[in-house]
C-alpha cells in the first residue's frame, strides 16, 4: 500500500476525509499525540485499524467527535455531570467513557456496552472530523505497544506502507494520551491518567473522583485473563521502547547517583546507555517529551534506558509516571 503523506491544507483535510468516508485510514495530529483514524460506524474500517496497528482486539478505542451534539449518535442519555464535563474541558484532553447506543460497532468498542469518547483540541483534526462528517474511531498512530507518537516523524516510521494516509502535521503540544474518566457509575472513575487531573475534574463537579484499582497496582502478564478493558492502556504492555528499560526511585541526589553508577557499569559491559531525567517538577514538559525521548533512543540504537522517576504525588506526574512504568515494563530499582 503507498501512504499519502498529506498536509494540514483544507484541500488535504478534504482528501484524507475522503479517504475515511470511503473506508479508508487516515493518521492525524491531536493535542495530545497522533490518531489513526476511521469511521467509528464502520466495523470493516475499525478492523482495520486493529489490522494495522497489530492492536487486541479487545483493547477498546476512542471515538473522536467535532461538536458535542454529535454525542447523541453514540449514547442515549447525557447526565448533568457529563454536560459539566463537556462544558468545562471540552474540545481538550478529556475523554468520557459512556453507555453505548445499539448503533455503535462492537469492534470499536471492544465488545463493550460502552463507548469511549472525546472532543480533541486541534484544530487539523476537528477540520478532519468535521469534514468527514462521522465520529473517527482513533487509538494512537503506533505499532500496539510501542512508544505513542508525538511528531509526524514517529507515524512515519511505524505506519508508511500500513495505512491510506499521513496528515503532516505539528509536533503534538501536550504529548500523554488524554485523560479517561467512566462517567456510567455514580461516581466518576479515572481509567488513564492524563493532563486533566483527578483534582481538576473534582473541582468542576464538586464530587469524589476516584483512580480505577489497576492504576494503583501493576496488571501483570500473568493475571491479565479475563479483564476486559474499558479504557486503552488499562491492558498489555504499552509505550515499550526497543531497548531494555529500568526506572530509578528515590531521593532526587540517589536518582542521579545511582543513574551515574549504572550507566557507568553498563557502558564498561560495552552497553550504548541512554538516560531519562527531568527536572524534579517539570511535569508539564515531561509529559510533552517523553515518548519522543523514548523515540529518539531507539534511533539511536541504546541497549538500556535508564529513567528518574517523577513525583507521582502531582496529577501531572502521576500520569507520566504511569507510561514511564509501563514503558519499563514495571522494572523499577529503588534507592
Amino acid at each position: 500500500m503507498k501512504t499519502l503523506i498529506l498536509s494540514t491544507s483544507e484541500e488535504d483535510l478534504e482528501r484524507a476525509a475522503h479517504i475515511i468516508r470511503e473506508g479508508g485510514l487516515v493518521a492525524f495530529p491531536t493535542e495530545t499525540v497522533y490518531g489513526l483514524g476511521a469511521d467509528a460506524m464502520n466495523a470493516r474500517a475499525v478492523a482495520g485499524v486493529y489490522e494495522a496497528k497489530g492492536r487486541p482486539g479487545d483493547n477498546p478505542m476512542i471515538v473522536h467527535i467535532a461538536r458535542a451534539s454529535d454525542l447523541g449518535q453514540l449514547t442515549p442519555t447525557l447526565s448533568p455531570d457529563i454536560v459539566t464535563l463537556v462544558e468545562n474541558f471540552w474540545p481538550g484532553p478529556l475523554t468520557m467513557v459512556l453507555r453505548k447506543k445499539p448503533g455503535v460497532p462492537d469492534r470499536t468498542t471492544g465488545g463493550l456496552d460502552t463507548v469511549a469518547v472525546r472532543m480533541p483540541d486541534s484544530e487539523a483534526a476537528l477540520g478532519l472530523i468535521t469534514k468527514a462528517a462521522c465520529p473517527v474511531a482513533a487509538p494512537s498512530a503506533n505499532i500496539s505497544g510501542r512508544p505513542s507518537p508525538t511528531r509526524a516523524r514517529d507515524v512515519i516510521a511505524d505506519m508508511d506502507g500500513k495505512i491510506d494516509a499521513i496528515i503532516e502535521g505539528e509536533d503534538c503540544r501536550i504529548g500523554i494520551e488524554s485523560t479517561v474518566v467512566d462517567m456510567t457509575g455514580e461516581v466518576p472513575v479515572i481509567l488513564r491518567p492524563g493532563i486533566i487531573t483527578a483534582e481538576n475534574i473534582k473541582a468542576a463537579l464538586g464530587k469524589e473522583v476516584v483512580y480505577d484499582k489497576a492504576l494503583l497496582g501493576k496488571i501483570s502478564e500473568e493475571n491479565q485473563e479475563g479483564i476486559k478493558p474499558k479504557s486503552p492502556g488499562m491492558k498489555y504492555r504499552h509505550y515499550a521502547p526497543k531497548a531494555d528499560m529500568t526506572v530509578i526511585e528515590g531521593q532526587r541526589d540517589k536518582v542521579k547517583a545511582e543513574i551515574e553508577r549504572l550507566k557507568a557499569l553498563n557502558e564498561r559491559l560495552g552497553l550504548k546507555v541512554g538516560v531519562i531525567l527531568f527536572e524534579e517538577k517539570a511535569f508539564i514538559e515531561a509529559a510533552h517529551d517523553f515518548f519522543a525521548r523514548l523515540r529518539d533512543l531507539d534511533s539511536e540504537g541504546v541497549d538500556l534506558i535508564l529513567a528518574g522517576a517523577l513525583s507521582d504525588t502531582d496529577g501531572v506526574g502521576f500520569a507520566v509516571m504511569n507510561r514511564m512504568l509501563k514503558s519499563a515494563g514495571y522494572n523499577i530499582a529503588r534507592v
